[in-house]
């Protein structure tokens, strides 16, 4: 095991038509891991990573194993091109936790397909239930961004929060649309650089979840989930897990609570990892990295670094 790199997987956001088409057509290997996902789901999921429609690979209940399928489909093909070599951690932002616990060998890839599927359905009808939103906020201290997000809950009475610190200067909020409009026009007057709402209709990561988080739960519970043969760094607590009790237990609490990416990539560093790896769609992850550490060697798999 090399006490210097960690994998990392991208979480939703990251999905784009075309994703996972290169990697297939270069490595036959992997064929099997797409055509699993489209006969385990009972959907065309590899026509839909490949040719879209966006707006039908963007729904919520497909996007989560889309992102999933290529992930798996990256690592596997790693290993059969002989250039995998065994992290001392994995992690994954937000859905990326399923990707990460395959990777770690807690989840087998059919029952991480039928969990991220069941979440994207549960978020969607969360978002049906209790209508929300979402923001990236460029440029303003997290501790600033707090501040107003609880000024805004106690000028609206509704939920409004950081879903998501990704890195020193980039922060997503979430929560109820008029608590949303309230925090962005005063993260702006704090002195936001940008502050752009994003095209979901959920808000992710925030209380707002709880209306399907029993369900949720007793699919986790029912999940054939084991322990992970390689430390989970967790969104929740930003610090590692490995048993099958706490990846539960972690699985359950990041619907409704933040991900702590920054604090992750943080702990990470301090354990002297200096070689992170983006495993999936895009290189979304390694970017926040340079953000938080320039000195990390980075690098991705998938169609934006084919071996």
């Amino acid at each position: 095991m090399s006490n210097d790199i960690a994998f990392l997987f991208p979480g939703q956001g990251s999905q784009y038509a075309g994703m996972g088409q290169a990697l297939y057509e270069a490595h036959p290997e992997i064929h099997g891991v797409f055509h699993q996902a489209d006969e385990i789901l009972g959907i065309p999921l590899t026509q839909i990573c490949f040719q879209g429609p966006t707006d039908v690979l963007t729904d919520t209940i497909n996007a989560q194993p889309a992102i999933l399928t290529v992930s798996t489909a990256a690592l596997e093909a790693m290993k059969v091109t002989g250039v995998y070599e065994p992290p001392s951690f994995v992690a994954g932002h937000s859905m990326g936790e399923f990707s990460a616990l395959v990777g770690a060998g807690s989840l087998s890839f059919e029952a991480a397909l039928h969990l991220v599927r069941e979440r994207g359905r549960l978020m969607k009808l969360a978002g049906e239930r209790n209508p929300g939103g979402m923001a990236a906020v460029i440029g303003l201290d997290v501790e600033v961004l707090a501040g107003v997000c609880a000024d805004a809950h106690r000028e609206s009475g509704a939920v409004i929060q950081i879903a998501n610190d990704n890195c020193p200067g980039q922060t997503v909020i979430s929560g109820d649309k008029e608590a949303l409009a309230i925090a962005m026009q005063k993260a702006e007057a704090a002195g936001a650089r940008r502050v752009v709402p994003l095209a979901v209709s959920i808000a992710a990561h925030t209380p707002l979840m709880e209306v399907v988080a029993d369900e949720f739960a007793a699919a986790v519970d029912a999940a054939p989930i084991g322990d992970a043969t390689v430390p989970l760094v967790a969104n929740v607590s930003a610090r590692p897990i490995s048993s099958a009790q706490e990846i539960r237990a972690e699985l359950k609490a990041q619907l409704v609570s933040p991900v702590q990416w920054t604090d992750s990539m943080r702990y990470l560093l301090d354990q002297g990892v200096a070689h992170v790896v983006e495993i999936g769609p895009k290189d979304v992850l390694i970017g926040l990295m340079r953000r938080i550490e320039r000195q990390v060697e980075r690098s991705s798999f998938g169609d934006v670094a084919i071996a």
